[in-house]
């Protein structure tokens, strides 16, 4: 349902401002890019580095320890069992298992969106060699959004895919792919479920398990306020023995230190798939970073940011400007795109970004993503802005 007006109108916002450096300096409206690092994250990243610094080895076991930590908080938010949970060094390496780890046959069909985000569509053109169809989705909806119908319409023409692939917000205009729903009918088709969820994990609350989606994956660099190059992958469990390990090392065995045993017995979780050392201070970053998610709650963020883009929308369109973006119930999410008459978009986004203002060109919009830790005042600095620099 559509957000309406909670802590924001008394001047509080769901994730403390004061733990975000940059929000002294910006008016950062760019998770869907980069998220700046909040400072708790920032130190416990320099905290582990530190101790590694001072003995080496011998922090490993209160490493791995908190490893295991954060994979459960991950766990949490994405609404699956931890031991369903893998650490990634990102989205692509996520996808690039899937797609090279599942038994293709020729002929077997992808069903994939049109206008995804390069990488969720590229590791299944690569599969081309080995005969793999891929069929794209069009999207046709209002704002450009996919529906669950245009996906039945394609899983049905022709022999049942083997698989279909989707991001759970696309990333240029926003439009959000209903996965519960679409869950559903991949089932009642036979067909499994890959969902690049990096564009709301950390910003919509998320029940992978329960939607019926078998595999998904996010870096840690967008809403979940994470470091660059560290994410997560979820495989569900009922699938995990689909795939082949394509990284097998230590750490993907059940005897992982012992380490004269060289027999390969794969762990019979996602950590399997883990393979070698894990990126120990980028977890640790991001697990800080989602311990602030869980703190404040994701409804309470979805909410908040929810009504800021409302209030841009709003603001934005008072001086002309046309929204992109499906901003329906079912099809809203953290990602607004807007177009103006005046500068052209890239030139509008640099002339932003000089003001302070953190925004991107995409999709022939303006693209705006607030964060939990945004205000109202950073979207009227927007606004006011924009209708400063169209007027010259």
């Amino acid at each position: 349902m559509t957000a309406t007006i909670g802590t924001a109108e008394t001047g509080t916002t769901p994730l403390a401002r004061e733990h975000f450096p940059a929000a002294r300096r910006w008016a950062y409206l760019n998770h869907a890019g980069i998220s700046p690092l909040p400072q708790p994250s920032v130190d416990a990243m320099v905290r582990r580095a530190t101790e590694v610094s001072l003995d080496g080895e011998f922090t490993y076991a209160a490493h791995s320890a908190e490893i295991e930590r954060v994979r459960s908080a991950a766990a949490r938010l994405m609404g699956v069992p931890s031991t369903d949970v893998a650490f990634v060094k990102n989205t692509t390496t996520g996808l690039g298992m899937i797609a090279n780890g599942l038994e293709w046959a020729p002929g077997d069909r992808v069903i994939v969106p049109d206008l995804e985000f390069p990488s969720t569509l590229y590791p299944w053109l690569a599969l081309a060699d080995r005969g793999v169809l891929v069929d794209r989705v069009r999207p046709e909806g209002p704002g450009g959004r996919l529906t669950v119908e245009a996906f039945v319409d394609r899983i049905q023409d022709g022999p049942p895919p083997k698989l279909v692939v989707t991001s759970w917000v696309q990333f240029g205009r926003g439009w959000r792919v209903d996965l519960a729903e679409l869950g559903r009918a991949c089932r009642e088709a036979g067909t499994l479920l890959c969902a690049d969820v990096i564009q709301g994990l950390g910003v919509l609350p998320a029940e992978l398990a329960r939607w019926g989606v078998d595999f998904a994956m996010a870096d840690g660099h967008k809403w979940l306020l994470g470091p660059e190059g560290c994410g997560v992958l979820y495989v569900r469990g009922s699938r995990l023995d689909l795939l082949r390990p394509l990284e097998p090392g230590w750490n993907s065995v059940a005897h992982r230190e012992d380490w004269d045993n060289l027999e390969l017995v794969f762990d019979d979780t996602a950590r399997r798939l883990e393979g070698g050392m894990p990126n120990v201070t980028g977890i640790a970053a991001l697990g800080s970073s989602i311990d602030l998610l869980h703190e404040a709650g994701i409804p309470a963020i979805w909410s908040h940011v929810d009504r800021l883009c409302d209030l841009a929308c709003a603001g934005l369109t008072s001086i002309g400007a046309t929204v992109l973006s499906d901003r329906s119930v079912e099809g809203r999410s953290g990602i607004v795109a807007v177009h103006l008459d005046g500068p052209p978009i890239p030139l509008l986004a640099k002339q932003l970004q000089a003001e302070g203002i953190a925004v991107s060109a995409r999709a022939g919009g303006l693209r705006i993503s607030p964060h939990g830790y945004n205000n109202d005042e950073d979207i009227e600095r927007l606004v006011d802005t924009v209708a400063t620099l169209i007027r010259t």
